[in-house]
């Protein structure tokens, strides 16, 4: 039998778009695509995103997100879905000291560099902040390799 951590971490190692729901000033839910990069163990999702974005204000203000990671490329109708949910908390990271977040990002995305340049962040210089999602859950949905209960919860490593 596959093992479900294992495949967690191919797919949200391998994934490039994240779907994020951060939770808007009336409590409702709203959802948005950001490109990303993960450590796993601890769980850790990152993105950049302009600070100006609803999803960047939703979160400063309300940190509880979900999101999902989905790991095949779609072509058709009805194929087998592979991928993963979670929830978590998201915080917005200083302009100074995380120079490890960004070189997880950068070494992800190299073209987002400059975006996130320390020296460039660290004075005001550029456009985006970095954000870390911290996973408490996982969802591993796999109808390849568990057909019969596609759903498997995932326990998350976090600190």
């Amino acid at each position: 039998m596959a093992d479900a951590r294992q495949l967690l971490e191919d797919y949200v190692s391998t994934g490039k778009v994240m779907q994020v729901a951060t939770l808007n000033d009336e409590g409702a839910p709203v959802v948005c695509n950001v490109w990303f990069a993960s450590t796993l163990d601890p769980d850790r999702l990152y993105f950049i995103s302009r600070p100006t974005r609803f999803h960047s204000a939703n979160l400063r203000r309300d940190p509880r997100v979900a999101g999902s990671v989905l790991a095949i490329d779609l072509t058709e109708l009805g194929q087998d879905v592979r991928g993963a949910t979670f929830t978590g908390s998201a915080v917005e990271l200083p302009t100074t000291g995380v120079d490890d977040a960004i070189e997880v990002f950068a070494g992800r995305w190299p073209r987002a560099a400059r975006a996130i340049d320390a020296q460039r962040m660290a004075n005001g210089e550029n456009h985006h902040r970095i954000y870390r999602i911290d996973v408490d859950s996982w969802i591993l949905f796999d109808e390849e390799n568990f057909p019969d209960e596609p759903r498997q919860p995932v326990a998350a490593y976090t600190d």
